[in-house]
């Protein structure tokens, strides 16, 4: 085993804290800039309830298939092993489907655009500071087998 697979992605900072840093700047923007509204009631509360809904909903099964293959969640730890099954047929990532989601629920819900715009240097940041930093520790783990699942399994959906 290479250096890169025994020692981990190399990633320093939990993925919820840069979910956590946007929404606190997006609502720093609102009160000290100006304010963006984006949807009113009711279509705010429906929209809001199912994309946070979905987003709970997500979590449950990805862990579970961390505690069934024995395997750390912990992105700045190496892995034990591949997890294909699950949430995971559809989505590489469907944790940070999840954490988008949820974002996405609560920027809606309190009628923040600022948190919404903040979305997207939230997924530029995840896919360059933690995703390809995941990928690359995966295909040093696990080689051709992560390869074909990269190859047939998208990496946000």
């Amino acid at each position: 085993m290479n250096a890169e697979a025994a020692a981990g992605p190399g990633i320093r900072v939990p993925p919820p804290v840069f979910y956590l840093a946007a929404l606190a700047i997006g609502i720093a923007l609102e009160y000290l800039l100006w304010p963006i509204p984006v949807l009113e009631a009711p279509a705010k509360y429906v929209i809001a309830s199912i994309l946070i809904i979905v987003g709970v909903l997500i979590m449950p099964p990805v862990l579970m298939r961390f505690r069934r293959n024995a395997t750390t969640f912990d992105v700045r730890k190496a892995v034990s092993s591949l997890i294909t099954d699950g949430p995971y047929r559809f989505s590489r990532n469907p944790t940070y489907v999840s954490l988008t989601m949820l974002y996405l629920g609560i920027g809606i819900l309190i009628n923040n655009g600022w948190v919404l715009i903040l979305v997207i240097p939230v997924v530029l940041l995840m896919d360059l500071w933690v995703i390809r930093r995941e990928e690359r520790h995966l295909e040093a783990k696990f080689g051709e087998q992560y390869l074909r699942y990269k190859g047939t399994v998208r990496r946000w959906l």
